[in-house]
């Protein structure tokens, strides 16, 4: 029987599952489960993938478990400041998350475990890199047990990487629309003939929707791996797994946003000095963590991280995320996290009874948002009223730097462009108005070399 404080992300596991109690995470470990939990810990398995990074550390605590009846431990693990899914990450993301998980299971073959989930849902981004958070996804293994998890990585990660670099990257949001991973015989069909031609890609995916379909009707399923499997056998689908995900690449183009900064109409000391306008603003907030809402390359998200601030770098654009991500792992960034996104259509609550996967909303609110050269895109792009947009930020962050952008700015006048200005409120005196309901505006100031103003706002208390 579950509590209110069991987590709704992890009632599918019979071998545990997450609880929070007086605002702390702690996982349970059922008692199901205790051999294999013993041989991750005596095995030496667990020390060395938190020692490489791998795996999320955590504590044994000795406090009363949530269902103590089928309780064998109490965790306390290591916790990760946000929780972002899939359908959110950039491709190399992905990719590199996919590699994560295939250097966890081969390491738990050299300890005598098996890695029995392979659900991307089981990874985060913490201090800059994938970590399985999943201390449960373990089981002891036996000679000629096939990886059971095969079917459940090909639809998390290969497929969808698959169709990002052969298709489209924003393929990616397939994730959204199937939350147990893409179906084989849909990527099958959406992946160009040449595939075919790529031995990991014929294997894993068009031959493996073929398995599928054909073995449908059997109790049973065979088409996710042969019934008896050598360990040499499996060290070798491994290894192809491996080899397939590396050589599958997309790169990122120079488009319209990701160039952003190059075609910039602020003089640079306009720009330098929107800069330590918005240092300032996060000096005097100090928030613990920091949503930048339309981030682009991270510019700057990366004034928060640089003061040791957990920053998401929110995007709609693939390319700027990806080429944000790149940046993170070349310069070793621990603060940053890109995140792909479209405020105008957020990730939403997704499972079983839209509680599984939680919606952006739901993450937060977070101590500071910033708003930078976004409002105009909103509200004239997307028609999105400036109050609807006030009511929206407020229940993201407690405070909000935000910049406005009038008309009179070229980035809004080339919007205007190709349509009829029906925007009459959209002045400097209307957005204020609209901000005031939602916002106490603590500060504001005109950017010299600019037409834009930066406000500092701090959400009205119900």
């Amino acid at each position: 029987m579950s509590s209110k404080a069991t987590l709704s992300a992890s009632f599918r596991d019979p071998s545990g599952f997450l609880f929070r109690r007086e605002g702390v995470l702690y996982r349970q470990v059922n008692q199901k489960y205790q051999p294999d939990y013993d041989q991750l810990m005596h095995s030496g398995l667990y020390q060395k993938l938190v020692n490489a990074g791998l795996l999320i550390p955590h504590t044994e605590v000795d406090i009363q478990a949530e269902q103590p009846e089928i309780a064998y431990r109490v965790l306390r693990p290591e916790v990760v400041p946000f929780i972002s899914y899939p359908y959110e990450w950039s491709f190399g993301q992905l990719k590199d998350a996919a590699m994560a998980t295939l250097a966890i299971a081969r390491q738990a073959l050299d300890f005598g475990m098996l890695l029995k989930d392979a659900s991307a849902y089981n990874i985060q981004y913490h201090l800059g890199k994938p970590v399985l958070i999943d201390t449960l996804s373990f089981e002891v293994y036996q000679e000629g047990r096939p990886w059971v998890a095969y079917r459940q990585f090909c639809q998390h990660f290969l497929a969808p990487l698959a169709l990002m670099a052969f298709n489209d990257v924003r393929l990616n949001q397939l994730l959204r629309i199937y939350i147990d991973g893409v179906p084989l015989d849909l990527a099958s069909k959406l992946l160009p003939g040449k595939t075919r031609l790529n031995f990991g890609l014929a294997s894993h995916i068009h031959m493996h929707a073929n398995a599928q379909k054909r073995y449908a009707d059997q109790a049973v399923d065979k088409s996710a791996v042969p019934q008896r499997m050598a360990k040499i056998s499996l060290l070798g689908l491994l290894d192809n797994l491996e080899s397939t995900v590396r050589g599958l690449s997309w790169t990122p183009e120079g488009t319209e946003w990701a160039d952003y900064y190059d075609a910039t109409n602020y003089t640079r000391e306009a720009f330098e000095e929107k800069k330590a306008l918005v240092l300032a603003y996060i000096q005097r907030v100090r928030p613990a963590q920091v949503w930048d809402l339309g981030a682009n390359n991270g510019e700057f998200s990366r004034l928060a991280t640089t003061k040791g601030i957990n920053t998401v770098a929110f995007d709609i654009d693939p390319s700027a995320v990806e080429k944000n991500y790149r940046a993170v792992k070349a310069n070793g960034e621990q603060k940053m996290l890109p995140l792909v996104l479209d405020l105008t259509n957020p990730s939403p609550s997704l499972g079983w009874e839209n509680r599984e996967r939680q919606s952006l909303a739901e993450r937060g609110p977070v101590d500071l948002a910033l708003a930078l050269a976004l409002v105009h895109h909103l509200a004239i792009s997307n028609n999105v009223p400036l109050d609807r947009l006030a009511a929206a930020f407020a229940a993201l962050g407690r405070w909000l730097v935000i910049e406005f952008v009038p008309k009179e700015d070229s980035q809004v006048q080339r919007l205007l462009a190709t349509r009829e200005d029906i925007f009459p409120t959209y002045t400097l005196d209307g957005f204020e108005e609209a901000f005031s309901h939602s916002f106490d505006i603590v500060e504001k100031a005109q950017i010299n070399g600019s037409k834009r103003t930066l406000f500092l706002m701090k959400a009205k208390e119900d």
